[in-house]
Order: structure tokens, then C-alpha cells, then sequence
């Protein structure tokens, strides 16, 4: 979308204000994710005083845009901006909706409707997640298709992914990352009631004081899922097949972690 476009937007959507918010004011960098619809969204978060202003991409993927950004009090924020994706996208999706109790009923029409749902169900992950002591990026708001969330980083740079940070670390280093992962796992099982389901070595942030953050949550499913023992095994033995083949730790076997996890996805099977 050209800048024109999204000036004439904005005028369109805030002619009614007596303080008018321009394109420059708001957005610093526009490309194809800004369409009609993702503009209003970001302007309507603006108006309630959530976002002051977009500015760069942080990254980049098949399902979205992560945008740095800012609160109306200067504070740094990521702002999740999803796309209307491809057919192959929607495909890899439905098993994590289908099946998890939090979206019975659901009947997407078309492409938006069912990103819109993916877009909830990752905040609604996220506050799970947090509430639950889980170490996550604070979520902050949601609204259509964009997410709103704590950035974490530093002098608008966010920290390392653990494929990108692991080979400066000291094989103790190394260690106490995986015990930290492991401790981070089980309280997603156990007291979130929720199943990661793509854990793995790019959606683990590594702080500089070695403590980690877990990002990307939106395939989490309820511990009812019909799945759920099958995506928690593959989230266990992802985090054990990185740290053994790759960092070369030597580390005992996964099955060793589901079982440590186990009573807790039972337990609370039971109590649901």
C-alpha cells in the first residue's frame, strides 16, 4: 500500500476528531500487511492509547509480521500483525483449532475470519500463559488481526533466538538454558493447562542474564485436545533432539521429561 493510500485512510477514519492522526504520525514503514481493514485496526488501537507509532520490522514470517513499536508513553512495543495467508497456511492450522475445547462451535467462512481466530487464540494462549508465571512476552492487547505485546530486546533490537544465541555459550550456559526450558514446559502443562506445540530452538528467546522467554504461542492447545500427548511428546523431544545433536549436551532420555509431565496432563484431564 502506497503511502497516499494509507494518508488517505487515516484522514477518512479520523475526520471526525478534532486532533486528525497522520500517516507520519503513526506509521514510519508501510508495505502489503497495512491493507484497509489492518489500518483501521492499528488506528482504533491508537485511538484507545495503546499504540503511538509502528517503525520497523522486527520479523518476519508465513502467518505474520512482527513490527516494532511504541505506547503512548514511550514504551517499546512488538506489534503482531497477521496475514491473510495462503490456502497451505489455513490447511497446517486447522489441527491445532480443530479439536482444542476453547473453539468448539467455530465455523470460519473464509480466510480473515479464521485468522481473526488464530490471532484470539494466541493472546488468549499468551494470558493463559502469563497469568500462569510462564515466561512470555506480557500480552497487552488484541484486536482483529493485530497483537499487541511486550517487546523484549533492547535499543529496538530484540534478543537472540536460542538457534542464534547457543554457539557463545558455555556448555554450562547451555545446561542451565535447558533446565530453565524444561521448568518453563512443565508450567505450561501444569499450570497453564495448555500444550506449546511447536516448542523448539526458534521460538525461545535468550535473555543476556541467560533467562529465556518463550514466544510464538498461537498453535497452543488446551491439555483436552485430542492431541495434546502427541504435540507434548514433540515438543519434548524437539528441545531434546537441539540440545543433544546440536549444542551436544549429554542429556537423558526425553522420555525422562514426559513422564516428569505426565500426571500433570492426566491430573488435570480429571479436574476439567
Amino acid at each position: 500500500m502506497r503511502l497516499d493510500e494509507v494518508d488517505r485512510l487515516v484522514k477518512e477514519a479520523t475526520k471526525d476528531y478534532e486532533e486528525k492522526i497522520k500517516d507520519k504520525d503513526l506509521f514510519e514503514v508501510v508495505d502489503e500487511v497495512f491493507d484497509h481493514s489492518t489500518v483501521m485496526t492499528i488506528i482504533e488501537l491508537y485511538r484507545r492509547g495503546i499504540i503511538r507509532k509502528i517503525n520497523g520490522v522486527i520479523s518476519s514470517g508465513k502467518e505474520s509480521k512482527v513490527y516494532y513499536g511504541y505506547d503512548k508513553t514511550g514504551n517499546p512495543l512488538a506489534i503482531k500483525i497477521y496475514l491473510i495467508s495462503t490456502a497451505e497456511f489455513r490447511k497446517s492450522i486447522y489441527k491445532y483449532i480443530l479439536g482444542d475445547p476453547r473453539f468448539e462451535g467455530l465455523k470460519p467462512k473464509d480466510m480473515r475470519s479464521l485468522i481473526l481466530a488464530w490471532a484470539r487464540k494466541e493472546f488468549k494462549n499468551l494470558v493463559r500463559m502469563y497469568e500462569s508465571g510462564v515466561k512470555v512476552p506480557k500480552p497487552l492487547a488484541c484486536l482483529n488481526n493485530v497483537l499487541v505485546m511486550e517487546f523484549l530486546g533492547e535499543d529496538r533490537m530484540r534478543y537472540p533466538l536460542l538457534v542464534e544465541a547457543y554457539g557463545e555459550l558455555t556448555e554450562n550456559e547451555l545446561q542451565h538454558i535447558y533446565e530453565l526450558i524444561l521448568n518453563e514446559l512443565e508450567k505450561i502443562v501444569c499450570k497453564a493447562r495448555l500444550i506449546h506445540g511447536d516448542l523448539s530452538e526458534y521460538n525461545i528467546i535468550v535473555k543476556p542474564d541467560l533467562d529465556i522467554a518463550i514466544i510464538d504461542v498461537s498453535q497452543a492447545v488446551d491439555i483436552n485436545h485430542p492431541n495434546a500427548p502427541e504435540f507434548l511428546k514433540r515438543d519434548i523431544e524437539n528441545i531434546h533432539r537441539f540440545f543433544s545433536k546440536e549444542a551436544k549436551l549429554p542429556l537423558e532420555n526425553p522420555e525422562k521429561m514426559f513422564e516428569r509431565v505426565a500426571p500433570c496432563l492426566e491430573k488435570k484431564k480429571e479436574d476439567s
